[in-house]
């Protein structure tokens, strides 16, 4: 989300600290490295999205671009779409 932002990154954190603790930073770092390791796992073994959530999740797939990363890879990024590698 902050995208090599630098400093939008550090004005973050000091938000976070400042509002909320260094103990909420701490669980806010550990939430992220914990979704983006849950996330590689899935990729790495080919789980693939149910059906349910790719309905559920459809239009913002599309509007962040996100299927163009399993379908640049020659995978079915959508179960709804099976010719959509």
């Amino acid at each position: 989300m902050l995208d090599g932002d630098d400093a939008r990154l550090s004005a973050v954190r000091s938000e976070i600290r400042t509002k909320m603790g260094d103990a909420a930073l701490v669980d806010a770092a550990a939430i992220v490295a914990t979704f983006n390791a849950i996330d590689r796992v899935a990729d790495s073994t080919g789980i693939q999205i149910e059906e349910t959530k790719a309905e559920a999740t459809a239009d913002l797939r599309s509007a962040l671009g996100i299927n163009a990363f399993a379908e640049n890879r020659g995978e079915v990024a959508d179960p709804r779409r099976p010719g959509s590698a």
